[in-house]
């Protein structure tokens, strides 16, 4: 028998006997036809050569049963998974095809293979790992979570195996991707137990001193750390039988990973670390009555030993968003140490360590609010059905409303479902946008108007000639793009201005006639001009003739001449006012127009009522001169026309002038979870409204406080009102 003779029968006999295993642990979700099929394609593939050794001189066929024990004892994947992890390397060399695979043993594994291909595909443009958009595109390429669980595991097996190998380069790589990539998803599934061996094996391989230096040092203080865990624990044990609670305790020191990380943050060495460990009471409590335990055991603990309130965290109440539940206090324990304490159950203990794989025991447990929309639907559908079995029927669609996608040197950028190549150029850079004409995606020439899908490799095309329109502000999907758009239009549109009112002021002084501005602005405002841009606008598309708008400009200006010729003069005496309640004004028709370029007036927004842009508005002259604009609703009008009626003048607003106004919101409600939340988050979603502050009390289950933002105008500030009064548990909001 030659040597490759033996070597494959060795390689034969250890897959026969870690695939019995493997069948022993999962049962009767795999069939006799099922072993038979896989041993015999798995003959053939070491019988082809895949068992070759890789980088680390690790044999994949091994590597691949190594995996399924990990992905079945501690995930608790199944048949289709196992199938899959062992066929894999076969479909992705080229030894067999999805479609035998989805012939052999049904859709779920040919799609589960699918996905794992189309990772390795991702692999190969070589992103930037470090990315939480990596991830999450990772995530979006996963046809089914069960994917990205496979990918969990084999990265943790492969961590283990390359301890010794002599290939230090990819062993770092390999190590760094552990760190950022895999460590967190494992963490986002609550699998905290593979998260904390895939964060110290990194820091083993990446970090050696520093890791050896912590076990060194977690070694040499066992002993003193067990007798103060036993001496801390006793006392507990004792009240909590005697509350007949059923439970058990155990010490958890923190992993060595977790250590490093506070010595880091901190700053300090070994020694100034003193939550070493901590305590962990779990107990066996049925669904119903889990909380009112957690709390009794909270009680006993806090009565025992002094708990430092900043450090309760209560996720119990609410748990974290990928399903973690616990009770965690500090307290003063003997010889004035600080110690944590977990308080679970043995159902958010089980969970706790095995993440979503814990939550196929325990269907027809409602999963809480707070717990991501993805996770949730994930839970919601696997308590629906039986056991793993839901999973066969399960599609991922986390992160459906998001794209990922690649610049041409690699890097990814995330943009909302319905993004175009418009919003992409404009993401780049704002010359990129405004001089746009296309993009090249996946080597194809596509217009501007193209959906970007997740996975497209996008170059932008420019034209120097090309120039933004009103038009483009419908194809773009992100508001980032839009601002830019409108950004551009406007200084076209200024630029366009100034030519306009170049030329018009060239044409009076061909006629010899003084341009006067307050005179033409009232002219503009005559002739229904909401915006000066947009009377120039006019002017410089030639759809107004320079010549009509001089003989108006002279009538106008003729008009106010003889006005303030033969103007009255009224005295304080004289003056009377019947009916406070219409709009004040002295006895002519002049009306002060409010705006920035205002020459030779000083005026100011009155602090009592805070006027904003579209608010009926009046001015009254003060002592020193100066005008305050008012409110017509301002509290102290009333007062103000009764009084000092002569000195009210009428006002209105000229153009926006990008000025943003503070106005103050009074707002009552019920006091639940999660209400402030919303109401951030409205303002958050609301281009060019900006919080300035917000003040809340609380009193017997109602909040009541003051919002401060800051905004253009009216129809903004009724907009925003709106959206508040449509929250659920908002009682009143009032503009102060």
């Amino acid at each position: 028998m030659s040597d490759k003779e033996e070597s494959n029968n060795t390689i034969q006999r250890e897959l026969v006997e870690s695939f019995s295993r493997i069948k022993q642990r999962i049962g009767d979700s795999i069939q006799t036809e099922d072993v038979e099929k896989i041993g015999s394609l798995l003959k053939k593939s070491v019988e082809s050569g895949l068992s070759t050794k890789d980088v680390f001189g690790l044999n994949p066929l091994i590597c691949a049963l190594q995996t399924t024990e990990i992905a079945v004892d501690e995930i608790g994947l199944k048949r289709d998974s196992v199938i899959a992890i062992l066929l894999y390397q076969s479909v992705l060399n080229g030894y067999l095809k999805i479609e035998d695979i989805k012939n052999d043993f049904g859709d779920t594994v040919a799609q589960i293979i699918h996905g794992l291909v189309k990772i390795n595909e991702l692999y190969s443009k070589n992103p930037v790992i470090e990315s939480e958009n990596f991830r999450n595109l990772l995530l979006s390429f996963a046809e089914d979570m069960r994917v990205i669980l496979i990918m969990i595991a084999d990265r943790v097996n492969l961590m283990r195996q390359i301890r010794d190998t002599e290939n230090i380069e990819a062993k770092r790589d390999v190590s760094e991707e552990a760190a950022y990539l895999y460590a967190p998803l494992a963490h986002k599934l609550g699998l905290y137990h593979l998260k904390s061996e895939l964060e110290d094996l990194s820091l083993k391989y990446l970090e050696h001193d520093a890791y050896y230096l912590i076990k060194e040092k977690l070694n040499a203080t066992k002993k003193a750390r067990d007798k103060y865990i036993e001496s801390f624990i006793k006392p507990i044990e004792t009240k909590l039988k005697e509350a007949g609670l059923v439970f058990h305790m155990k010490g958890r020191t923190k992993s060595i990973h977790s250590i490093w990380q506070k010595m880091n943050k901190q700053k300090c060495n070994f020694e100034g670390i003193y939550d070493l460990f901590a305590i962990r009471i779990i107990i066996d409590s049925p669904f119903e009555k889990e909380k009112m335990h957690c709390w009794q055991a909270y009680s006993i603990v806090t009565d025992m030993y002094q708990p430092n309130p900043k450090r309760l965290r209560d996720w119990l109440s609410v748990p974290k968003s990928n399903g973690y539940e616990s009770l965690h206090i500090t307290v003063l324990g003997p010889e004035n140490k600080w110690v944590e304490v977990q308080i679970r159950t043995e159902r958010m203990d089980e969970i706790a360590e095995r993440g979503l794989a814990a939550h196929w025991r325990y269907k027809g447990i409602k999963s809480d609010n707070t717990v991501d929309d993805w996770l949730t639907s994930i839970r919601t559908a696997l308590e629906a059905g039986d056991g793993m079995q839901v999973m066969d029927q399960f599609k991922m669609d986390l992160y459906e409303d998001e794209v990922f996608v690649f610049t041409p040197k690699g890097e990814i950028k995330k943009f909302p479902k319905g993004a175009t190549v418009l919003d992409f150029a404009y993401n780049i850079h704002s010359g990129i946008g405004n001089k746009c004409v296309g993009a090249r995606i996946n080597g194809k020439n596509v217009s501007i108007r193209e959906e970007l899908k997740s996975g497209d490799a996008i170059e932008i095309l420019t034209q120097n000639n090309q120039k933004p329109n009103q038009s483009w502000i419908k194809i773009v999907k992100t508001s980032k793009a839009r601002s830019k758009i409108r950004l551009a239009l406007k200084e076209t549109q200024v630029k366009d201005g100034l030519y306009a009112k170049e030329l018009l002021e060239r044409r009076f002084k061909n006629r010899k006639i003084e341009f006067d501005d307050g005179i033409m602005n009232h002219l503009i405002k005559k002739m229904g001009f909401k915006e000066v841009s947009e009377f120039y606008k006019q002017i410089a598309d030639d759809k107004l003739d320079p010549n009509d708008i001089i003989e108006k400009y002279l009538e106008a200006r003729d008009k106010e001449l003889n006005l303030n010729s033969s103007r009255a003069i009224h005295s304080a005496e004289d003056f009377s006012y019947e009916n406070p309640d219409q709009q004040l004004s002295r006895p002519s028709d002049d009306v002060l127009v409010i705006d920035k370029n205002l020459k030779g007036i000083e005026y100011s927004l009155a602090k009592c009522c805070n006027p904003i842009y579209g608010d009926p508005v009046f001015g009254f002259v003060t002592v020193s001169g100066g005008i305050k604009i008012h409110r017509n609703d301002c509290p102290n009008a009333p007062e103000l026309r009764k009084r000092f009626g002569y000195r009210i003048v009428r006002a209105k607003w000229s153009g926006k002038n990008n000025t943003s106004y503070t106005i103050v919101l009074r707002i009552v409600g019920n006091d639940d979870i999660g209400i402030l939340n919303n109401i951030t988050s409205i303002i958050s979603k609301e281009e060019q409204v900006v919080m300035r502050s917000i003040n809340i009390d609380s009193h017997d289950g109602l909040f009541s406080g003051n919002l401060t933002v800051q905004l253009e105008d009216v129809t903004k500030l009724d907009a925003l009102i709106r959206k508040f009064q449509m929250v659920k548990g908002v009682k009143q909001i009032n503009r102060l």
